[in-house]
């Protein structure tokens, strides 16, 4: 029998395991059954989990980089899933590493792919506005970054195994710069950092917490630029965004 050490080594790893294996299930990845009638609810979704030493999806030595370039080498250049092989270059994030406000997203688009920052294609052109215009700021006050790092193929969604093997690395950063809000843009954001399958439109709007952090999901710009009425909503939250952060806002 091995020792009390080891013993807890392993107890650690089966936690691990349990807890990807209802993350993967929850979101819908094939291979998992339904959970039976009965059994144990899943965990609440605002309690993602973070990586730690013995998260068996966290690269080795991430809990140890003590700033983002730290980061971004022990991402270095990434092969952990099938995205490598399609990408022009890693997108990884960009701006102040202490900024109060974080925006992140989806996943590089082809603009981003080819020039290597977040949020540069025409999508990223409407979110500078809402930053610059809207709220005042420029783009080097916050940090902008997405879940996935590598540009899907042909812009399709991020599958199940690609975030999984992203998020440590963006968990990693949202404790490094240690934000007072996240502005979390569509879907997939709100998923990851949330735990959530709830639509996005049930979501957008409303305060949650990631960590003691306070998290606002809204819509992506990419929705924004194919539904421009929704601008209204989006404005909406952001003002929300402003008064937490004790910027100016317009007189209602």
């Amino acid at each position: 029998m091995g020792d009390v050490t080891s013993q807890g080594d392993r107890a650690a790893l089966v936690a691990a395991v349990r807890a990807r294996v209802e993350y993967d299930r929850e979101l819908g990845v094939l291979g998992y059954p339904e959970r039976p009638p009965g059994a144990l609810p899943a965990p609440e979704p605002v309690r993602a989990t973070v990586a730690t030493e013995t998260d068996l999806f966290a690269a080795p030595g991430l809990q140890r980089a003590q700033s983002l370039d730290a980061v971004r080498t022990e991402l270095g250049d990434c092969t952990r899933c099938k995205l490598a092989r399609h990408r022009t270059q890693i997108v990884f994030g960009v701006g102040n590493p202490k900024a109060r406000l974080v925006f992140v997203g989806e996943a590089p688009g082809r603009d981003e792919d080819l020039q290597g920052e977040p949020f540069v294609g025409r999508a990223g052109q409407l979110l500078t506005e809402i930053i610059t215009k809207g709220m005042k700021l420029e783009r080097e006050d916050v940090y902008i970054c997405n879940v996935i790092k590598c540009r899907p193929p042909e812009n399709r969604n991020p599958e199940p195994d690609e975030v999984a093997s992203c998020e440590p690395f963006l968990v990693r950063q949202l404790e490094l710069i240690g934000p007072e809000v996240i502005v979390a843009l569509g879907k997939f954001a709100v998923q990851t950092l949330l735990r959530e399958k709830t639509p996005i439109t049930k979501l957008r709007g409303r305060w949650y917490d990631y960590h003691g952090i306070r998290l606002m999901p809204t819509f992506h710009p990419a929705y924004l630029l194919r539904n421009p009425a929704e601008k209204r909503v989006v404005w909406e939250d952001i003002q929300k965004v402003m008064r937490v952060l004790g910027l100016p806002t317009p007189a209602r």
